[in-house]
């Protein structure tokens, strides 16, 4: 999609004019020869066009028409049955304007018609295109052209053809104060960086709905609400205390860069709410208050649990029981995680367990808001995410790989196929798994001749799976080799991930060892039926760069340290790493996750230098 370049500069630099000019467009439509909008969507895969516009009486009017009717049936259908009320509400208003007996294009006296004279009340239906009418055995698909005019009886309307136009539109159910505020929304033939976003609270909260009842189901008779500008005009909003018991009034634009459609306004059905009190990642973000000096990479790795997880029976009743039910609700997570990732001024973010909805709707929009761009990767029912800072790096290529379908089909994975072919019901298994590991070079934006890897992977979960991790990582490692030794020759890598292994695990000790034996008791973890054992052996030099802490995961029933940011000691080392909750603050609760964390693992933080 074409867009005006530095769109969010001059996007920033036109939204005054843009707004002064829709007050001066509102003004206006009552003037004599201002037209109203008649919206056209016309999309190649579907058979029908909509057509909508307002009434003269104020009501709305939407149309569905065969693409491949001819005009003429679409215009006679207008006349005949959509547009009587608005050609007579035209009429009337004219006539009281000028004299009472005024023609306006509707040709229909006396008190009324009957059916005899129906067709001589209807109005002069017209589509224009470039001062012309347009031939009524044009298609419709043809003659609905952006531009064109709609006249119906003394009326016109200004067609716009596939207007940038909000698909959905939606904000949290749960508004904290200091938690950011991103809604939900879809927009066609635009894009959320080219539309425009104003914010306004109520002046002085609402007075109490009657039980059951929300905004929206007010008499007609209630006053509205006073609102004010809270002088924030991006997507994202961060309500303060002073907002607590006020509700919020989002109006969006959506636009392209190049134009814009029609404005929209959504209302919070429920007033701002004070926070949980302290959260477990408020005294880390101390250490992350601003970003990083170039010379920097903060980094953090962490298993955000997925909504498709968490909102199960299962997760209530044996997972989590010790967890609030409505603290286990996406609107209630998604706010304390969007608070904690953007308090740690990250400038690499690898996410596991990650919804595409989440990723979407939420993540990309409050990320953007602070300084990063995001790339996801499915695995089956969520996937992975990785963003980084924009200032500080740009993405040069993604290399993602599904593990069972690598193994399977490139020969860099020839030997080790091979190998596991020997244990068929062991290689049943492995090939059965669907994890993926998501791979993303970035370069920097300061000095051209820096490259990195960045590698974030969710290894199967099983615990009885050791075997299936050590395979999976064995490919991982092979195919992020090929990456950064031989498509991008000598560059560092950083590989982050849930890798579900304690350091305990074959699995860890062959990433920090460099090799595993065919011995080793992993590769019977599953018992002697799929049992696998080879020898493996991989090229880097890797570290945990925040060590083996106590635990990263921690619920009623276990609790163990499952995730690594694992750096190339060759090019990398750690400059700090941000201290994890204390025992206290994991168990306030008395375990994971809680009103004041949002998922069953820790976030991984730290901040590393180029050697």
């Amino acid at each position: 999609m074409w867009r005006l370049p530095g769109v969010r500069a001059a996007l920033r630099g036109v939204r005054t004019a843009v707004e002064r000019r829709s007050r001066t467009e509102a003004a206006s439509e009552t003037s004599v020869g201002a037209m109203e909008r008649a919206v056209v969507r016309c999309v190649p895969s579907e058979p029908k066009l909509s057509l909508s516009f307002a009434l003269a009486d104020g009501s709305h009017k939407n149309m569905q028409r065969d693409q491949s009717e001819p005009l003429g049936r679409a215009l006679s259908r207008i006349a005949t049955n959509a547009l009587k009320g608005h050609a007579k509400a035209a009429a009337a208003k004219k006539s009281r304007k000028n004299r009472p007996n005024a023609s306006s294009g509707v040709a229909c006296a006396g008190p009324g018609p009957g059916p005899e004279q129906a067709a001589a009340c209807e109005p002069v239906v017209k589509l224009y295109y470039r001062e012309e009418a347009v031939a009524e055995d044009v298609l419709n698909v043809d003659a609905w052209q952006d531009g064109a005019v709609l006249q119906i009886g003394d009326v016109k309307y200004k067609v716009e053809r596939n207007p940038p136009a909000f698909t959905e539109l939606q904000l949290p159910r749960y508004i904290m104060a200091g938690f950011p505020v991103c809604p939900k929304l879809g927009v066609e033939f635009g894009d959320p960086t080219g539309s425009l976003f104003r914010w306004y609270k109520e002046t002085k909260p609402r007075a109490a709905e009657p039980e059951g009842e929300g905004p929206s189901s007010s008499s007609p008779s209630s006053p509205s609400p006073g609102w004010t500008e809270t002088g924030v005009d991006e997507r994202v909003y961060t309500p303060s205390n002073a907002d607590i018991g006020l509700r919020l009034k989002l109006r969006c634009t959506p636009g392209n860069g190049q134009r814009f459609g029609p404005s929209r306004e959504l209302e919070s059905v429920c007033p701002v709410e004070a926070g949980p009190g302290t959260c477990t990642f408020d005294h880390r973000h101390l250490y992350t208050k601003k970003v990083t000096d170039d010379a920097l990479i903060r980094t953090v790795s962490y298993n955000i649990l997925a909504d498709t997880y968490a909102q199960t029976e299962f997760s209530r009743t044996v997972l989590y029981p010790y967890c609030a039910p409505y603290a286990l609700e996406l609107d209630y997570r998604q706010n304390l995680i969007q608070k904690e990732l953007t308090g740690y001024n990250a400038d690499l973010i690898c996410l596991q367990e990650v919804d595409r909805c989440v990723f979407t709707d939420s993540l990309v929009p409050a990320l953007e808001a602070f300084g990063l761009e995001g790339v996801f990767r499915i695995k089956q029912h969520e996937g992975l995410a990785t963003f980084y800072r924009k200032s500080k790096f740009r993405l040069v290529s993604q290399h993602d790989i599904a593990f069972h379908e690598a193994l399977q089909s490139d020969p860099l994975h020839k030997e080790l196929l091979e190998k596991l072919a020997l244990y068929p019901p062991a290689q049943e298994r492995v090939l059965q798994r669907s994890s993926v590991v998501q791979v993303s070079v970035l370069q920097s934006t300061k000095d051209s001749s820096k490259k990195i890897c960045v590698a974030n992977t969710h290894l199967y979960w099983h615990p009885k799976g050791g075997y299936i991790r050590l395979i999976q990582m064995a490919v991982a490692l092979a195919h992020i080799r090929h990456v950064s030794c031989d498509l991008y020759p000598s560059i560092p890598v950083i590989f982050c991930g849930d890798f579900n292994s304690t350091p305990s695990t074959g699995m860890y000790h062959f990433v920090i060892s460099g090799s595993i034996a065919e011995d080793h008791e992993d590769w019977t973890s599953s018992g002697e039926e799929e049992r696998c054992n080879m020898s493996l052996s991989h090229f880097f030099k890797l570290k945990s760069a925040c060590g083996e802490p106590a635990y990263t995961n921690y619920v009623g029933g276990f609790h163990g340290c499952l995730d690594y940011i694992f750096i190339d000691l060759n090019a990398l080392e750690v400059e700090q790493v941000i201290p994890l909750p204390s025992h206290e603050e994991v168990t306030t609760h008395q375990a994971l996750p809680s009103v004041s964390h949002p998922s069953d693992h820790i976030a991984l933080v730290c901040d590393l230098k180029w050697k």
